[in-house]
């Protein structure tokens, strides 16, 4: 949490909300740091004009200090029940994500927005303030199970049209979605947010060690499947994978969202201090 402390959220675009905030804008406002002069005009604040250089130029001049802004997080959560895969789970690493992300925002009094989602927002908090926050935060995540189906495009038009103030957002999810994921992208890129995707699946995932006759489930709508598991068959199904992997980060690449890949089996420390800090979001 100490090393936490030091890291800070990043916005490629900075957006001013409702509130005062803790962000230097580019806008001169009025916050206590100073930033420039200008020459006085009628209808300016005459409560922000110099009069110590008034009295030596027999000029007025204003006084013009750096506005600041407030910076909303998002994070969308992927809660659906593919996300129960794995050891530790994905829901389980995307949820300790979630919470040191939470963490920095809330450290640097960002507003943190939080949003769990399978097949639609299945639960949704916004306004976190302060690091006083954390706990809430926690029994947030704490309180969503892995359940239901997916359905990113339904839930990203949800959290659209119900968090209408820019900034950043986070989501963290297997996009294993027989859905697609271009449809929620598109409700999102149109709220010109900045967008950051962390896809998290478990190493039996990327490289199953399944062998014989079986009959698979899907856990999310009951379909099966009766396969024999040979090694053409694996071979097929990781390039499968690698494609599908390859096409979502291509798509992301293409539309300015930020993209990153992670199995479950590497320490979150190193993806929040190292990865994250190579790819923007946080410094």
């Amino acid at each position: 949490m100490t090393r936490l402390e030091q890291l800070e959220i990043i916005s490629r675009k900075i957006h001013a909300s409702r509130l005062k905030g803790e962000r230097k804008s580019r806008r001169r406002g009025e916050s206590a740091e100073f930033a420039d002069y200008r020459n006085y005009v009628v209808g300016d604040d005459l409560r922000h004009i110099d009069w110590n250089i008034y009295a030596r130029l027999d000029k007025l001049f204003l006084k013009l200090f750096h506005e600041e802004e407030d910076l909303n997080v998002s994070i969308l959560l992927d809660v659906s029940k593919s996300m129960d895969a794995g050891e530790p789970s994905k829901a389980l690493y995307a949820k300790r994500l979630a919470a040191a992300v939470a963490y920095i925002g809330l450290c640097n009094y960002n507003r943190v927005n939080l949003a769990a989602f399978a097949d639609a927002v299945v639960a949704f908090n916004a306004g976190f303030r302060g690091r006083r926050m954390m706990p809430h935060v926690l029994r947030f995540l704490e309180d969503c199970d892995a359940a239901g189906g997916s359905s990113f495009t339904a839930a990203a038009k949800q959290f659209a049209m119900r968090q209408n103030q820019k900034g950043v957002v986070l989501i963290l999810s297997d996009f294993l979605d027989k859905n697609g994921f271009e449809g929620g992208f598109r409700y999102l890129l149109g709220r010109n947010l900045d967008i950051y995707v962390i896809q998290i699946l478990s190493p039996e995932e990327a490289d199953p060690s399944l062998t014989g006759d079986l009959r698979l489930v899907d856990v999310e709508d009951g379909e099966t499947a009766e396969i024999t598991v040979s090694k053409p068959l694996l071979d097929r199904y990781k390039s499968n994978l690698q494609a599908y992997c390859a096409a979502l980060r291509a798509y992301c690449t293409r539309r300015g969202i930020t993209y990153h890949f992670a199995l479950t089996n590497q320490p979150f420390e190193t993806l929040i201090l190292q990865h994250l800090r190579q790819r923007g979001l946080v410094r």
